[in-house]
């Protein structure tokens, strides 16, 4: 038989799709059947990767495109599996991260009068009026699957969406009795007519312009957050810093965007609650893929700076409330842009070459001072262990063939602080705002690339929100090991300090009661020693901590998943 789930799995295979990550319900036999009949045949299709929850699968999926930027597929039981999805998509989408999702629906018929009518009671139940709604906030493009013979355009339109800028997820369903619709004959379509759009350029007018301010700027500065996603794009950045010894600063980073060891590193912001002086010293801003460059609230720079916002979204399309006052918007692509600003600055003979040297020391001067002064933050306090130190630790074992997945939250500052991360693609983080996303994107991550070795530093709080008995038990199956080292102060720390960021002198504070701890503690390592025979293991005192570390690390490089459950000073 030849139908619309065969015709539909083959289109996935003709857009490189390497992995179906699969929460399979009653709308899938058609599916289940043609997976299975290729497997008899040995027909090549994409692996199918079993997820006992969307949500982990969902996360894979993510961490596999952010890896390799090419979108892999996930396939969900009708509207309760769409459900339950829940923060990864919005994680995807906020994330800008390419992925296509296919949902079955109940089907539409209830008497046999098609192949797949409804046969389980089910079907009345999870029959639901906006299926499609339940995602349209969060996708790129969404479609209901009709018939067989357009599903091979349906899938590589959804497709040219994704990995159109900016990227991001789409949706397509269909009913049962759809996807088991048999066609008469092989459906073909060629995908190289069906390409993303091509990226964008600055206009020539004003290339000359940004580059005109930036070398007659006397405090210029670089703010970027995502902009690592493409090693290229970084490669660029250096270059145009180096030109004219401009500063970078990285908001809210998901990606290494800038050498951590590099001179002209200035720092990183995350949720700062005073003013950043080189912000505010700033006359000239060149923002690069950014969402928050800066929270105007307390910090945010001086009245005359002149802003330049560069970027795949530069208005921030799904953000009701969300403007910054610059002098141009520009919707381009972050690597032709600096390629642009780098060839016009390099045709430029008369740059004043004092004050770029001169800018060149005092800021090298400052990276130097900013990196002694967290040094001298990394002792441990006593017995207790602090973030820094476990930082610091975490630090020592990373190497070029690392990639290490950040999901800390209140410890982001730290980690990005103190692991001085110095190459694109070595960090990844969700790029928004759902927790669980950790455990799912080692698993992706490490699909991705198994010839890298995988760490993932979260929190307590975000180690459960990723479903840790589902995550291990796909990591053993599947032989994907990775690190999990948890960062665990016995609490949901952010919520605290959102708290005291409102109302630092509050009730809340005087009675130290935020509703935030998770005493008892639970034993959060033998999660995953149950469910899918991790190495697991916990650590209290600071003297135990680098033996434990690098314990654990041999574990993973010989194969099995271990997880390092690290105690901090409690929230």
């Amino acid at each position: 038989m030849y139908t619309t789930s065969t015709a539909f799995l083959e289109a996935l295979q003709e857009a490189n799709v390497s992995y179906i990550f699969a929460n399979l319900g009653s709308d899938h036999p058609a599916m289940i059947e043609s997976l299975a009949k290729a497997q008899r045949d040995n027909r090549e299709l994409p692996e199918v990767i079993v997820c006992p929850n969307e949500m982990v699968a969902l996360s894979a999926a993510h961490g596999y495109a952010q890896k390799t930027g090419i979108p892999q597929a996930v396939i969900i039981h009708v509207e309760c599996g769409t459900q339950n999805l829940g923060g990864a998509i919005h994680n995807a989408a906020k994330g800008r991260v390419p992925v296509l999702i296919f949902a079955g629906a109940s089907p539409f018929t209830q008497e046999g009068e098609l192949t797949g009518s409804r046969n389980e009671f089910i079907h009345w139940i999870q029959d639901v009026f906006d299926q499609r709604g339940i995602m349209r906030g969060y996708t790129k493009y969404n479609h209901e699957i009709r018939s067989g013979k357009n599903v091979k355009q349906l899938v590589h339109r959804a497709m040219q969406f994704a990995k159109s800028e900016p990227k991001g997820p789409v949706y397509l369903m269909g009913a049962r009795e759809v996807m088991e619709e048999q066609l008469e004959e092989k459906v073909t379509i060629d995908p190289s007519l069906w390409e993303p759009i091509a990226p964008s350029a600055l206009p020539p007018k004003q290339v000359t312009e940004i580059a005109n301010d930036l070398r007659n700027s006397k405090n210029p500065l670089i703010v970027t957050s995502y902009l690592g996603r493409n090693e290229a794009a970084v490669n660029e950045l250096i270059r145009l810093s180096e030109q004219l010894a401009i500063p970078v600063l990285e908001s809210c980073p998901n990606y290494v965007n800038f050498p951590a060891d590099h001179a002209m590193h200035i720092g990183y912001q995350w949720n700062t609650p005073e003013q950043n002086k080189w912000l505010e010293q700033a006359d000239v801003i060149l923002v690069l893929d950014s969402d928050v460059p800066w929270i105007p609230l307390k910090n945010k720079p001086g009245n005359e700076a002149t802003i330049y916002y560069i970027d795949a979204d530069p208005i921030k399309e799904q953000m009701p409330l969300w403007y910054i006052p610059s002098k141009n918007f520009f919707k381009a692509d972050s690597q032709i842009a600096l390629e642009q600003l780098n060839e016009k600055l390099s045709a430029i003979s008369d740059l004043d070459q004092e004050q770029i040297s001169n800018r060149w020391e005092k800021f090298e001067v400052i990276h130097h001072e900013r990196k002694q002064a967290f040094r001298l933050m990394e002792e441990p306090d006593g017995d207790a262990i602090t973030p820094e130190y476990l930082t610091a630790c975490v630090r020592e074992i990373i190497d070029q063939n690392t990639i290490v997945v950040n999901e800390g939250i209140s410890n982001y500052p730290t980690i990005s602080n103190h692991l001085e991360l110095n190459r694109s693609g070595m960090l990844f983080g969700s790029g928004a705002g759902s927790l669980g996303w950790n455990g799912g994107a080692a698993i992706g991550m490490k699909l991705a690339d198994p010839t890298k070795t995988v760490i993932s530093l979260t929190g307590d709080g975000s180690y459960l929100f990723s479903i840790p008995s589902s995550v291990h038990w796909m990591a053993k199956r599947y032989e994907t090991p990775f690190l999990t080292i948890i960062y665990n102060n016995h609490g949901w720390k952010s919520p605290k300090l959102s708290t005291l960021g409102v109302h630092p002198t509050g009730i809340a504070q005087q009675t130290n009661q935020f509703f935030v701890d998770f005493t008892p503690d639970a034993d959060l390592s033998k999660i995953a020693e149950a469910a899918g025979g991790a190495y697991a293991k916990k650590v209290e005192r600071a003297d135990e901590l680098r033996d434990a570390i690098h314990e654990c690390l041999e574990v993973v490089k010989g194969g099995r998943v271990a997880v390092l459950d690290v105690s901090l000073p409690n929230v």
